[in-house]
């Protein structure tokens, strides 16, 4: 059973968000953003109540802008998913999730060192150039269930 309910443009155009995000940091990179991307469809809670699914995820607006800065001005995203970016994807829908992203709704690329904290969620680890943060204990149950 897959962690979330999806259709194929739900693979492809998370296909396309994970390696706008982070091609950069090779399969496991992407992986960790294409599970902070499902974490978002799962969370009830927070600033993920009324998105239930990638395409929700994916095209959330906060404060004005995407939540994703690929989607506002990044050229990658736009292109064509590729066959491997999808198999990827797949895993992230089906069954994929390993820390620091295991649990995480946020990430960001600080061009420094992480900080101990993001808006007040705790940071839960770093994989190359993202920080990866979870919601803080008690206020996002729904992330933490089918761990």
């Amino acid at each position: 059973m897959p962690r979330v309910n999806y259709r194929s443009s739900d693979v492809d155009l998370m296909a396309r968000m994970m390696r706008a995000e982070a091609e950069g940091e090779g399969k496991q990179g992407m992986l960790m953003v294409g599970n902070v991307i499902v974490n978002r469809v799962k969370a009830d809670c927070l600033d993920f109540k009324d998105v239930r699914n990638v395409n929700d995820v994916i095209f959330q607006v906060q404060g004005g802008n995407f939540s994703f800065e690929a989607v506002q001005k990044g050229n990658v995203f736009y292109q064509r998913a590729r066959s491997a970016e999808k198999r990827l994807a797949q895993q992230n829908l089906d069954y994929w999730r390993e820390h620091p992203s295991k649990f995480s709704l946020w990430y960001f690329n600080p061009y420094g060192p992480c900080p101990p904290t993001w808006y007040n969620q705790p940071q839960s680890g770093q994989f190359k150039q993202h920080c990866y943060y979870e919601p803080i204990a008690n206020t996002c149950e729904s992330v933490y269930s089918g761990a």
